[in-house]
């Protein structure tokens, strides 16, 4: 099995910053991809940003300019720099991870985190 554990959120005022941060732990062989999600109240949950081994293969338009999406391979671990943070950034968000764990023949399975909360409010 597979884990993933986001830390770093919280409350901060507009135009502040936060970084995230999401470890993978577990019976991991290799890690393709990694992606950060976020789901606001009412809200479908969207990909933020994602990173493969090629590099990073997406950000949403709204983050363009202001997330920085990072990855440290030997360590497993993922993170979101958020800068210039608004308002409209307020939601809950997820770390994914597309991962060959196991044994052999090392199946392919995408894993969850929890969820942690990011609060951009005065």
């Amino acid at each position: 099995q597979v884990q993933l554990v986001e830390s770093g959120g919280g409350l901060v005022q507009p135009g502040g910053s936060l970084r995230l941060s999401c470890a993978a732990s577990g019976s991991i062989f290799a890690i393709t991809d990694m992606r950060w999600y976020r789901q606001a109240p009412g809200s479908q949950r969207d990909l933020v940003a994602g990173i493969d081994n090629g590099g990073v293969f997406h950000y949403a338009d709204s983050v363009k300019g202001r997330f920085t999406i990072s990855r440290d391979n030997a360590n497993n671990m993922v993170f979101l720099q958020m800068n210039s943070l608004k308002s409209e950034d307020t939601a809950v968000y997820y770390c994914s991870a597309s991962v060959r764990s196991g044994t052999f023949p090392y199946p392919l399975g995408t894993y969850w985190g929890q969820g942690i909360q990011v609060t951009v409010s005065l």
